[in-house]
């Protein structure tokens, strides 16, 4: 699908806030209201737009400790990877899981309230899925910019 200026305009302000009405994001691109809700329609439509979110306060909600976690597998055989795949798609702790190339096999990204319950949840979930041969962690500090 090609996306022109207008297309382009509408994704950056949605994505930096899904709240916005037709109304305000037509006034900020310089269209009316119709045009505006057929395009986003539109996009939405084609799955350039697939969903809309609401950024949240993790201390707020008690997940102030966020890790992501290096994953290594002992074996790439299928069935032990879907195995693992399906055991971390069902794991709440685990916001995403991304299948990378390099040393490493996936990177797992943790919300969690403390080291504590990142202790446990290391303990009694993580460590009890079979095939991993290493998991390497690592803290957020402090986040600079986030998407």
């Amino acid at each position: 699908m090609q996306l022109d200026e207008i297309d382009q305009q509408i994704i950056k302000l949605v994505s930096a806030n899904a709240k916005l009405g037709t109304k305000e994001i037509a006034s900020k691109i310089g269209l009316s209201v119709t045009p505006t809700f057929e395009r986003i329609k539109r996009l939405e439509r084609k799955k350039v737009i697939i969903g809309y979110v609401a950024k949240l306060d993790r201390n707020q909600i008690g997940k102030g400790l966020q890790v992501y976690c290096q994953t290594s597998l002992k074996s790439h055989n299928l069935e032990l990877i879907e195995q693992f795949e399906q055991s971390i798609v069902e794991l709440e702790e685990v916001v995403s899981c991304h299948h990378i190339a390099g040393n490493i096999d996936y990177l797992l990204y943790i919300e969690v309230a403390d080291m504590e319950e990142y202790q446990q949840f290391l303990r009694n979930k993580l460590a009890t899925i079979p095939n991993i041969a290493n998991v390497q962690t690592s803290f957020v500090m402090r986040t600079l910019k986030e998407g």
